[in-house]
């Protein structure tokens, strides 16, 4: 059997697999994230049935390690993949010799004692975080004691990375986390929230359950969640109407949600808010509906009028999340300031992205999962020479990269317009 790409496919091999003298998992395959492909998965984490680890290639050998092999069998891990990506997949698995399957999200979460809220999406780039951080800052107010449970993201040194606690910004350097993984760890960090991240996830929820009575599960992508949800509740993109029927597993979040969240309605129109609200009255006729706007806010921002900027914008979000622009470039598109094509003036890893994603232009992804990624993205900024950078990701990139250019940070939250987030959490036990 081959386990199909990335960080969900380790969580699926350790609950279902790891153990199971029944099932050989003979490879995964990688895709999306650079730098995974070609390493092993360890035998530390694989378990004793797999004494040489668990080897990793990239997902455009999938064929012919099918036959090398002998597999039987390839399980889809990984996640935001357009349906015809997902049955184009399937085809190459079934053309050549072996079978396709999906796992059901109830079979690969595990139970916790405590009481868990999870917050996933649709898609990736919907509001995820700013929306964690909303419940946290409730949860807070009431005194509750909780940690956040960040969604994977193997990188570095996989039997390093088997449980990680992020409390403090030097915690970040420590565990010599990726931009990406910043951008998720450094808001919760900074608002006071430990947050736990990693490979093995039970083992992850076993440390979390030690000084919390509520974990909050923080998604990523548009995942299913990893924890079995007392309260799952799944943003949904008013900019990306209908995408929450078209991306898997995010149909999937999108039928069992117990609160759907519509976000960024301040950014959007009526027609495209009606179609997710007729989507879910069709789908998921119990769920409640909350109704929410993406706030931004940029200090100093009239410092760029009649400016030269680079609007540099949160990698997943505009990548394989389909975006062409994210918040930074709609905090300054009414600014007075010229917006230079980052596209012109890119760089090493940062040109290759944007011939992998073609539907970019002019804002520059901030790709930051190896130190030559970082470099680039240093080099295109200077390349282009603009008078200030305009950061919409959601860390501190001053702390990052070292340009001597000006960087103005966008940051931005979830506001709910009708039923409130406090309200749910109350109705449901956890105030």
């Amino acid at each position: 059997m081959i386990s199909q790409s990335l960080t969900h496919e380790f969580h699926n091999f350790n609950v279902l697999f790891r153990n199971n003298p029944e099932v050989e998992i003979v490879c995964f395959t990688a895709e999306q994230i650079p730098g995974i492909a070609d390493k092993t998965y360890p035998p530390e984490l694989a378990g004793k049935l797999y004494p040489k680890g668990i080897p990793i290639y990239p997902e455009s050998k999938l064929p012919e390690l099918i036959k090398k092999f002998k597999a039987e069998e390839v399980i889809l891990s990984y996640s935001d993949l357009a349906y015809d990506d997902v049955m184009h997949k399937a085809s190459i698995a079934n053309a050549n010799g072996a079978d396709f399957r999906l796992l059901s999200s109830p079979s690969t979460m595990i139970p916790s004692t405590k009481k868990v809220i999870s917050v996933c999406a649709v898609r990736t780039g919907c509001g995820k975080s700013p929306t964690t951080r909303k419940i946290t800052q409730i949860l807070k107010s009431h005194g509750k004691k909780f940690v956040v449970v960040r969604h994977p993201m193997p990188y570095g040194n996989l039997n390093q990375q088997k449980v990680q606690r992020f409390e403090t910004i030097a915690d970040l350097k420590k565990n010599k986390c990726t931009i990406e993984e910043m951008e998720e760890y450094e808001p919760h960090i900074t608002n006071g929230t430990i947050v736990y991240a990693g490979i093995d996830y039970e083992a992850i929820l076993r440390s979390a359950e030690k000084e919390a009575e509520i974990v909050i599960w923080d998604g990523g992508n548009n995942d299913t969640p990893f924890f079995k949800p007392d309260l799952h509740i799944v943003v949904c993109d008013a900019l990306r109407p209908g995408h929450e029927m078209k991306y898997y597993p995010g149909e999937t979040n999108f039928r069992t949600a117990d609160v759907l969240l519509i976000n960024k309605e301040n950014q959007s129109n009526k027609e495209s808010i009606e179609i997710i609200e007729n989507n879910a009255k069709r789908f998921n006729p119990n769920a409640t509906i909350i109704h929410a706007d993406s706030v931004l806010t940029v200090d100093n921002l009239d410092k760029i009028k009649g400016k030269k900027i680079i609007v540099v914008e949160d990698g997943p979000t505009v990548t394989h999340g389909g975006m062409g622009y994210g918040a930074g470039f709609v905090a300054v598109k009414n600014s007075g300031a010229t917006i230079l094509n980052a596209k012109e003036f890119a760089v090493g890893t940062i040109a290759e992205t944007y011939k992998k994603y073609t539907h970019l232009d002019k804002i520059l992804p901030a790709m930051g999962y190896s130190a030559q990624q970082i470099k680039d993205l240093e080099d295109t900024i200077k390349k282009a020479k603009p008078d200030f950078v305009v950061s919409g990701t959601p860390i501190d990139l001053a702390r990052i990269i070292n340009t001597g250019i000006p960087i103005l940070r966008v940051i931005y939250s979830t506001q709910e317009k009708n039923i409130q987030l406090e309200k749910i959490l109350k109705k449901k036990g956890f105030l």
